[in-house]
């Protein structure tokens, strides 16, 4: 397979029939060394991510840090504003009751942490996406219905068009085909 051919070719996709094939299949994947690959199912697949050998997800961390800024950042607002900068008694109440400030510190922790969530969603799964080389395949369409997909990229090192489509039809793929770009 010459330069020009691997960039005019995306990979190879293979078809599986139920959850349990695919998790198996994908674990076959894993242990040969496959490292530019992915698993399509239309409705998750509990150790999925575990059987493919993906590391655990940073948008944990993600919303959590700004989730604790924000939150430290509103109620620190709270307290300058109210008990500092513009000292207003209210019935009495004194000036640096901090109990009241929890609310609002609590509230802009919530609302940072469901802006980060998204932002950090679509940041790390690189979307939107409008278009992929997959979207060629007719029989891709049946990802968000019933069938189950893994995808292997011509750009893999390990990658070679014969040998990967004999390897994908002896985990038990019921269909597999090249996809080009």
């Amino acid at each position: 397979m010459t330069t020009n051919d691997k960039k005019m070719l995306y990979g190879i996709l293979a078809q599986f029939e139920t959850a349990p094939e695919i998790y198996h299949a994908c674990e076959k994947v894993r242990d040969r060394g496959f490292s530019k690959w992915d698993a399509h199912s239309p409705f998750p697949v509990h150790g999925l991510d575990k059987a493919m050998g993906l590391p655990q997800s940073k948008l944990s961390w993600i919303v959590g840090a700004t989730s604790a800024i924000c939150g430290i950042g509103g109620f620190a607002t709270w307290v300058w504003m109210n008990g500092v900068d513009y000292k207003l008694v209210i019935a009495g109440k004194p000036f640096l009751g901090l109990t009241g400030y929890f609310l609002p510190g609590f509230e802009c922790a919530v609302l940072s942490a469901a802006i980060a969530c998204l932002f950090g969603m679509l940041a790390l799964n690189k979307l939107p996406r409008w278009y992929h080389s997959l979207f060629r395949s007719e029989a891709f369409k049946r990802a968000t219905d019933d069938k189950f997909f893994i995808s292997i990229e011509a750009t893999d090192p390990k990658f070679h068009p014969v040998k990967t489509m004999e390897f994908l039809k002896e985990l038990g793929a019921s269909n597999v085909e090249l996809v080009e770009q």
